[in-house]
């Protein structure tokens, strides 16, 4: 993390925990708005006119809070008026890298700063930023800073913060059903898309039980939920609670349920979750985000959890890109 805008290579996420050692969330620092006219959002200060070409967007692919701003993007049609780059998977000693010509296919040069990693990005917005360089990141071109590096918001201000720029014909956040979206959110967030880290990174039984009955508590209520209507979880409407969903169900059995002990059950093992999740990947541009080598690649990266660094080979998910096992050796017989 960064301290006083100097790197630190000494943190590490079960450092962050509460007094049962339970995992606990970093704020975001950055919480200004792009608005149609410029004028301020529901935080920050104003001053961030939608214009094309003004905004930068920083991801990981294999981040759910950062995929939720990519699919956000695709939905509204803003690839040609936010400009994008990939971060590496794999966390280095100096957190999040930018690609090269020899890092993993997805992962693309910051073409606008020109940073070699993603904390050189806080300490050009601040030179004095104290806390975790996370993604997503949306950069202002114009006045060379931050806006935001809060995803649910992000996903908003895609939503409608950029006008004639968007495509109106996607509402991931429509009036009416605002406060059910609120409500899930509210509900599912906690226990489930952040409750995979409070197990993962438990450093006590009870913290990591306590967690683990929330995850798959919400896990069978969402099961239910989706056997007795959909297709999607306000109906026939696909809105913000189904991206926030979504961006989680698809990591769980390839990185949740084996490194973060999340392992009572896979999503397979939950037919209306598992339909559900094809149903999402099926709506058009949302399989375009997904990539499950730098989401196995990234989590298996992390090396409190991982310390030998070995990528597992499965599992084989149903609908996904299928498992490429390498040739196998064997040695001959006596």
């Amino acid at each position: 993390m960064l301290v006083d805008g100097k790197w630190t290579a000494d943190w590490h996420p079960v450092q962050a925990k509460d007094a049962k050692g339970g995992f606990v969330r970093q704020v975001s620092g950055f919480r200004n708005w792009v608005t149609p006219d410029g004028a301020p959002g529901p935080t920050g200060e104003g001053g961030f006119a939608a214009a094309p070409g003004r905004y930068h967007l920083y991801v990981a692919l294999i981040c759910p809070w950062a995929s939720r701003a990519l699919i956000a993007r695709k939905l509204k049609k803003l690839e040609d008026v936010v400009s994008l780059s990939v971060v590496e998977p794999a966390l280095t000693d100096e957190g999040w890298r930018f690609g090269t010509s020899s890092s993993l296919p997805g992962a693309t040069p910051d073409t606008v700063n020109g940073a070699t990693y993603l904390h050189e990005l806080y300490t050009r917005a601040d030179p004095h930023y104290t806390g975790r360089a996370t993604v997503p990141v949306l950069w202002d071109k114009e006045r060379g800073t931050i806006v935001n590096n809060e995803s649910a918001d992000i996903v908003r201000m895609f939503n409608s913060g950029f006008g004639a720029l968007a495509d109106a014909g996607v509402d991931l956040y429509p009036a009416d059903l605002r406060e059910a979206i609120d409500a899930l959110n509210e509900r599912i967030y906690p226990r489930l898309n952040n409750g995979v880290y409070r197990t993962g990174f438990a450093t006590t039984q009870i913290a990591y039980e306590e967690a683990f009955a929330d995850v798959f508590g919400m896990l069978a209520e969402l099961e239910q939920r989706l056997a007795g209507g959909g297709p999607f979880l306000l109906g026939t409407r696909f809105t913000e609670a189904d991206i926030r969903l979504f961006v989680t169900l698809v990591r769980f059995d390839a990185a949740y349920h084996g490194l973060f002990k999340c392992n009572l059950r896979r999503i397979t093992d939950y037919p209306s979750l598992q339909a559900y999740m094809m149903r999402v990947l099926d709506v058009p541009g949302i399989r375009d985000t997904v990539n499950i080598d730098h989401i196995k690649r990234g989590y298996y990266s992390i090396k409190s959890l991982n310390p030998n660094g070995i990528v597992p080979v499965g599992p084989d998910l149903p609908g996904l890109a299928p498992v490429t096992l390498a040739p196998v050796m064997l040695a001959p017989s006596s």
